[in-house]
């Protein structure tokens, strides 16, 4: 467990450089005079669409890698490793069916988006290179996570491209980029950037083989290869249509202004996912090698263990952003506009904090024998989350399809932790679990009537230290993760407050 612990907390503060990063972005993006809240909604629905167009093209070529990767590795030299010239091959042919169902279709995207959104119909081809660069990235990203480099590619997503973003507002607000539509089309190239640069790593340090000829190994699983591949690309499909239908929708029936409000909210949610990402990805590839072994214990304590630290996680950092939200959109200037987007902000993050306290499910199941109930958990999680988004954002606007999130993630959780129980007596839960709630509520109340009257970045300052200082010394004191304490007395040792093997 030291090794995942570890590369979990390297890639979490990566990935929190790059959100602080992704912060001074949204920062921008927001600020009066620099871009309109439909500009700001444009950049959204690019990455949404660009993640639509990854989960297509793809072809479930990331869950190949993270299942079958064991195998190659034990089984072949590394030269005549075939598995990943075979997934590139495959992501590129699936862009390519993706890219011409794009242009069939393009008359329904303009039917639904001309008139609340036409500046997404004006930009709609330049969202593909960005799709094409996130399918590739994506599956570069897999093969990195398998041999156990997930800080380089956290590094890559989290950091390099928010820093490109960055340096292309730069160029924009400074006037060297000279109007928007020169801004938004080099937007749309810089996930295909980051996986240029992730392809050159690998490929200078010897890590990434690429031969066509056919190995022994993919022969041999060629029928169970493409069996998991059928259906966890349905699976995935429908994952993430869920995941931006959301947003899609409120593009389609409010405009690109909502939005932009319904995206500041979901970034910060975002915010509160960061330990997911490292977790899974410093976890999938010991956990293939765990159901290899069939080693129940280790796959159950990566599991608990998971379960608790996210949701200490997703708990501190849901509840600092709650006590802080509106008074820092006011604090640093941001649109009055955006404070419609709390109540939004609020069912997100609960969303989060639901889906992260139940630990990596998702990836316990998709690197088991009963991979198939990933295509039968998302379609159910799809049959619930379409209609309700579309009727609660008929209905309460913005606030909607985040009611419906929190709905429907809920019941999702549910079900794949009664799978997982039922079929393999695992389950994410500890008593932990209930203390680490109840301490980060009581934590919350105190510090919001304590705080409540003060306002600007002295209130901003107090509420947030002493809420971190309370919530992180009552998980300290009370061991609510058996990671904490190592932790810990590791950074004491580093900042030379307590000595080497005490």
């Amino acid at each position: 467990m030291s090794s995942i612990r570890r590369q979990s907390i390297i890639s979490s503060i990566i990935i929190y450089i790059g959100f602080a990063l992704g912060a001074l972005n949204v920062y921008f993006f927001t600020k009066e005079g620099y871009f309109t809240e439909s500009q700001y909604g444009l950049t959204t629905m690019f990455v949404e669409v660009a993640i639509s167009i990854q989960a297509f093209a793809c072809l479930a070529m990331p869950t190949y890698i993270f299942k079958f990767h064991p195998y190659y590795e034990h089984n072949l030299p590394h030269d005549k490793n075939d598995m990943p010239a075979i997934a590139l091959v495959v992501g590129i042919i699936g862009f390519l069916l993706v890219l011409l169902a794009g242009w069939v279709f393009r008359d329904l995207v303009i039917r639904k988006y001309s008139e609340h959104s036409p500046d997404f119909v004006r930009y709609y081809f330049w969202v593909f290179p960005m799709g094409f660069g996130l399918a590739m990235f994506t599956i570069l990203e897999a093969y990195g996570w398998s041999i156990h480099k997930p800080v380089l590619t956290s590094f890559l997503k989290e950091v390099m491209w928010r820093l490109l973003v960055t340096l292309l507002i730069f160029l924009f607000i400074r006037g060297v980029i000279t109007d928007f539509e020169v801004f938004i089309k080099l937007y749309g190239l810089t996930y295909l950037i980051i996986a240029i640069i992730l392809f050159g790593w690998l490929s200078i340090r010897g890590r990434l083989p690429l031969t066509l000829q056919i190995s022994k190994v993919t022969r041999r699983y060629l029928r169970k290869i493409i069996s998991l591949c059928i259906f966890v690309y349905s699976g995935l499909i429908v994952n993430a249509t869920s995941l931006v239908f959301d947003t899609l929708v409120i593009a389609s029936l409010a405009g690109l202004e909502q939005t932009g409000v319904f995206t500041l909210a979901r970034f910060l949610t975002s915010i509160i996912q960061v330990p997911q990402r490292a977790v899974v990805a410093s976890s999938v590839s010991h956990l293939s090698k765990a159901w290899r072994v069939k080693d129940m214990q280790k796959i159950q304590r990566i599991y608990q263990r998971s379960s608790i630290n996210m949701l200490l996680f997703s708990l501190c950092i849901f509840f600092l952003i709650m006590l802080n939200y509106k008074d820092a959109v006011v604090t640093f200037g941001l649109k009055e506009i955006f404070l419609s987007g709390f109540s939004a902000f609020i069912f997100l993050g609960l969303t989060r904090v639901v889906d992260m306290g139940c630990g990596i499910s998702t990836h316990v199941i998709a690197t088991s024998n009963y991979w198939r109930f990933e295509l039968v958990s998302n379609i159910i999680l799809l049959t619930i989350m379409l209609p309700l988004t579309y009727l609660l954002a008929k209905k309460y606007g913005i606030m909607g399809p985040a009611i419906a999130n929190l709905i429907s993630f809920t019941i999702f959780n549910i079900i794949r932790i009664s799978f997982l129980w039922w079929k393999f007596r695992l389950q994410p839960f500890s008593r932990s679990s209930a203390y680490a709630v109840l301490i980060a509520v009581a934590c919350y109340v105190a510090c919001y009537y304590s705080f409540r009257d003060i306002h600007g970045f002295p209130g901003l300052f107090l509420r947030g230290s002493v809420f971190l200082v309370l919530f992180g010394g009552a998980a300290v004191l009370f061991r609510l993760s058996p990671d904490i304490r190592p932790v810990w007395n590791s950074l004491l040792k580093r900042a030379g407050l307590k000595k080497q093997g005490h």
